[in-house]
């Protein structure tokens, strides 16, 4: 930084204030308007100052005249002393405190990760004075507040699928059933975010609800067929096995066509790929292991369930 540092018994001997220094040397260094000129309808400012040559020699700036009242000119050598020195190009504040923001972006990594880690290294190695204090902000705040308002939202979305289930069915039994696609669907998602060595974030997190509902979506079209040949009067075995065979190829088609749909945003690496990538991911495995495991995994498991009753 310029540092000038007036000379104020040399000011008063030749009748100059402060802000006459001031204003010749900001118009010196940063400029002043002079007038304006006009191009059809355009207008532009003049700006009159130094070269830049000149705005970095010390010592021209010291021969810079300064006028005096009576007429004349003195050098503003001779009323200040300039010099370069070190300093704080702007100082923030926030509720009433000093604030020195220091910017990073995160490449090739979670931000929740780096944001521990580097956590981890300050409180190891940087010892803050009385009043110095840290705090992580930027997307990295987003992302601690989007985790909270998740940590309640998804307890809260399982809990209303369930109850919705129970009034469907009118059976507990059979609303578990259809939740157990839940961790089938959840566990294809994880093995995709690892497969293309994506981190979890808040749109991953999003993906895997997403998910849940259509995990739900192929239990409850299973499950339906299973009860609805028991209510016919068939086996277990025969309602198991002609229900699975009736909503095969509806199930198929609700999972080709949402993990056609996604498709597109799991390839994408334009413009908003990060937020694409994950949560299309996460949707397009899910999916895939959610229809597997439901078609051959749900009928065994609704066997198992309702065998007893069958014998009985």
């Amino acid at each position: 930084m310029l540092s000038i540092e007036s000379n104020r018994n040399a000011l008063l001997r030749y009748g100059l204030n402060i802000s006459d220094v001031q204003e010749t040397l900001a118009a010196a260094t940063g400029g002043a308007d002079a007038g304006q000129v006009f191009e059809g309808d355009q207008r532009f400012d003049i700006v009159v100052r130094l070269p830049e040559k000149l705005r970095n020699d010390l010592t021209a700036l010291g021969n810079l005249p300064i006028p005096l009242p009576g007429g004349g000119y003195v050098p503003l050598g001779e009323v200040a002393e300039l010099s370069l020195a070190p300093g704080a190009n702007q100082i923030s504040r926030e509720n009433g405190k000093r604030r020195l923001v220091v910017t990073a972006n995160v490449r090739d990594r979670d931000l929740g990760g780096f944001v521990s880690e580097a956590q981890q290294q300050i409180a190891e190695k940087v010892k803050l004075q009385s009043g110095y204090w840290i705090d992580y902000g930027g997307t990295f705040e987003q992302l601690e507040s989007a985790s909270k308002r998740l940590t309640l939202l998804v307890p809260l979305t399982l809990l209303m699928i369930f109850a919705l289930l129970m009034m469907t069915f009118g059976s507990a039994k059979d609303a578990l059933l259809v939740c157990s696609g839940v961790p089938l669907a959840l566990t294809g998602g994880v093995i995709a975010l690892w497969l293309r060595d994506i981190p979890m974030s808040i749109t991953a997190g999003v993906g895997f609800i997403t998910l849940s509902g259509v995990a739900v979506l192929t239990g409850v079209m299973m499950v339906s067929a299973f009860r609805d040949g028991l209510h016919a009067g068939k086996g277990i075995d025969a309602a198991i096995s002609e229900g699975a065979m009736l909503r095969l190829r509806p199930i198929l088609m609700v999972a080709l066509v949402a993990a056609l749909g996604f498709l597109p945003m799991a390839l994408n690496t334009s413009t908003g790929a990060e937020v694409q990538r994950p949560l299309a991911t996460v949707v397009i495995g899910g999916i895939l292991s959610s229809t597997i495991l439901t078609l051959l995994v749900l009928p065994g498991l609704y066997r198992m369930a309702y065998r007893s009753n069958a014998k009985s």
